[in-house]
């Protein structure tokens, strides 16, 4: 079997991982073989943590809107409940922002919510 010098790859191989590595504490940055464990378990909490994002927003908005709800007299699942009830759908995103930003308008979508609800019940 040949003779195999890897020449090239192996120094761009490398660099690649090194480079990746850059702003590491100590020998992580340093050492390859320290490096590449450091870059690989970066990579797999950064993929984990991609989809944690999006649970952690939803839960930070559900939190919001509750609070925002409850100030107007109504749970958070009632106020649900009663938006699609209403035909209303506008996402959680915009009503926790609402909910921060715009206390008087958020005020009225609880209305129709409530509306909605009671008009429901008959």
């Amino acid at each position: 079997m040949a003779r195999v010098k890897r020449g090239n790859n192996r120094t761009e191989k490398r660099k690649r991982v090194l480079k990746q590595a850059k702003g590491f504490y100590g020998k992580k940055s340093t050492s390859y073989r320290i490096a590449k464990e450091a870059v690989d378990r970066a990579g797999s909490f950064a993929y984990r943590d991609r989809r944690a994002k999006k649970r952690d927003f939803r839960r930070l908005w559900i939190i919001r809107i509750n609070a925002g709800a409850r100030l107007n007299g109504m749970s958070y699942s009632k106020l649900i409940a009663g938006l699609n009830a209403a035909g209303c759908e506008i996402n959680r995103k915009m009503l926790a922002d609402m909910a921060v930003l715009q206390p008087e308008v958020f005020a009225e979508i609880v209305e129709t919510a409530k509306s909605a609800l009671g008009s429901s019940d008959s």
